[in-house]
């Protein structure tokens, strides 16, 4: 375990470690064994973290390590390409291959080599989709699907199979961004909890998870400074981001009274949970009449604001924390839905020097003919 503050690293080959937030803000850290699943007590080194992974790997037999599909997500969960990924697209990539390993774990290796695989996988996904729904039958064939791409370039496989499936779910959100209309019906009806949610979301254009673990010592009185928890990898904290405050943001925090180390909080002082926070925004909005709206869109809906206000897309992305390439990709997407820089675009057409002389065109009575001698 490295000695930065807030930031944990197992070093132990076969251990990953999950954190969950407690009620005071503190992060409590737990180790599992990553072939079985199997929850390791103590910390890394002690008597009862050793004994229950000597336990753990007992279980696991070379068959089932070597030639099997569960071998291929212990070897793919152990490879330096996931420890890679975004601390919560591993967490998330963890979760579906456990998922398909409890249902085709026992798949020999060479099977994948068929083509006949493929129906099974989509059997298998059709299966979850009853279940799960379709969207999450979808991520996890997706994630069955990067993993042995990653086998084949290490020489476990010869195809993927499985590439190029065709979608259950689909969702466009490219119109759903939360107009002034929509902010103005949330705001005369969402608790005080949800209205701040709303403004430093509208305001820093930052993830519903980051807002929600923002503690008091981000903000100095001008600025927010976080590191997006999305953009670390593991045992590699993100680069910070400093956003500087709007003066309504400024005084809405202000406001705030400082009864807890994180900025937003329950009415009784406590950090939100996921789920809770989500079920109390879900409510908000349908009772504002917008319940198709969601926490996410007011991301979209922030970097369209600012690109609206003038604002290059290399000075979008320093303050969201995007690619350029993302950010492009979202105002393609999203300003079809304002009209204001089309409003502004036709401003400026009929106050250019340049364009003078088309708006001054009029209509008028056609010249004659004359007859060519």
């Amino acid at each position: 375990m490295d000695g930065e503050k807030g930031v944990v690293r197992v070093n132990l080959k076969g251990v990953f470690a999950t954190y969950k937030r407690m009620r005071d803000g503190s992060r409590k850290t737990y180790y599992y064994h990553r072939a079985t699943g199997k929850r390791l007590r103590g910390e890394p080194g002690s008597s009862d973290f050793i004994t229950d992974f000597a336990s753990a790997e007992a279980t696991v037999t070379p068959h089932r390590i070597t030639e099997t599909l569960s071998g291929l997500i212990r070897d793919y969960t152990l490879s330096v390409e996931f420890e890679q990924l975004a601390m919560t697209t591993a967490v998330s990539y963890r979760r579906m291959l456990t998922k398909a390993e409890i249902e085709l774990g026992d798949m020999p290796l060479k099977a994948l080599d068929d083509p006949r695989v493929r129906r099974d996988f989509l059997d298998w996904r059709e299966k979850t989709a009853k279940t799960s729904g379709k969207r999450e039958a979808d991520h996890r064939l997706s994630v069955i699907s990067a993993m042995i791409t990653w086998g084949i370039d290490r020489g476990h496989l010869s195809f993927n199979y499985v590439r190029g499936f065709k979608r259950l779910h689909h969702a466009n959100r490219a119109e759903q961004i939360w107009l002034p209309e929509h902010i103005s019906a949330f705001m005369q009806v969402a608790p005080i909890e949800m209205q701040r949610a709303l403004i430093i979301a509208l305001h820093t254009g930052q993830r519903q998870g980051d807002i929600l673990r923002l503690p008091w010592s981000s903000y100095d009185g001008q600025s927010i400074t976080l590191r997006q928890e999305k953009a670390s990898r593991r045992g590699i904290r993100a680069a910070p981001i400093s956003v500087r405050c709007t003066a309504a943001l400024n005084r809405m925090l202000n406001e705030i009274p400082r009864n807890s180390p994180l900025v937003l909080t329950t009415k009784t002082g406590l950090a939100f949970k996921k789920r809770y926070f989500a079920a109390k925004w879900k409510a908000a909005t349908i009772q504002a009449g917008i319940g198709d709206l969601h926490f996410h869109d007011l991301r979209g809906t922030a970097i369209t604001m600012l690109s609206e206000a003038g604002n290059t897309i290399p000075q979008i992305a320093s303050v969201t924390g995007h690619s350029l390439k993302t950010v492009n990709s979202i105002l393609e997407k999203y300003l079809a839905r304002t009209r204001h820089l089309s409003d502004a675009a036709i401003l400026n057409f009929e106050n250019s020097p340049r364009t003078d002389f088309a708006n001054r065109l009029q209509t008028g009575v056609p010249l004659p003919k004359t007859k060519n001698k």
